[in-house]
């Protein structure tokens, strides 16, 4: 008898942002070898939290370093093969895994669209004081809303976003459990005054 391989929840999230980048304009200046995508497991069990979230491996403008109540601060890198990653997207379990379909690609399409456009590890910044989600998180969730649907009006292949119509129990009962990728949040690192980018 043979058991069926636990669910690797981290590639098949990668595998959906990756056919986003390409086939939404909007975010094909993504290059998905340079995000590590991750999850973290919730320690509760409300409903409602954090559902997932963007770590950028730069500061403002793409810079290594920045000032902070005077003293200057860089970011732990994190590397993979070789390949300086830009950026961190984590998911939190089960919590992400247990919102309804629809929120569950607002959510994945949210979280993309926090790079910057520029690709430079920093996030995309909007103008004035509310710039990570204009002046209404609720109305940057609506344009996510219409995004979803422009996504799923190209047809993409259903397999790759059929796992996100289960909820978390349902994926573990299915494959006997369910994995991925775990990565501790890069630390701030003071930078020593003769430091040099």
């Amino acid at each position: 008898m043979t058991t069926t391989p636990h669910f690797d929840f981290c590639h098949a999230i990668r595998l959906l942002c990756e056919d986003v980048s390409h086939r939404l304009e909007e975010f094909q200046h993504i290059c998905m070898d340079e995000v590590v995508v991750a999850f973290a497991q919730t320690r509760s069990q409300v409903q409602y939290g954090l559902q997932a979230k963007l770590t950028p491996m730069r500061f403002e403008d793409g810079a290594l370093t920045t000032i902070r109540s005077g003293q200057k601060w860089t970011v732990q890198r994190l590397f993979q093969d070789d390949m300086e990653m830009l950026y961190i997207l984590t998911f939190y379990l089960p919590r992400f895994q247990n919102q309804t379909f629809r929120e569950k690609m607002i959510t994945v399409l949210h979280e993309l669209y926090h790079i910057s456009p520029r690709f430079d590890g920093d996030i995309r910044r909007f103008a004035g004081h509310h710039h990570v989600h204009t002046s209404s998180q609720k109305e940057y969730d609506r344009q996510m809303w219409v995004l979803v649907d422009k996504y799923l009006a190209l047809n993409p292949p259903a397999e790759l976003y059929r796992f996100l119509r289960n909820r978390f129990h349902q994926l573990e009962k299915k494959h006997g459990g369910v994995v991925g990728l775990q990565v501790p949040i890069p630390r701030l690192i003071p930078v020593p005054e003769s430091y040099t980018a």
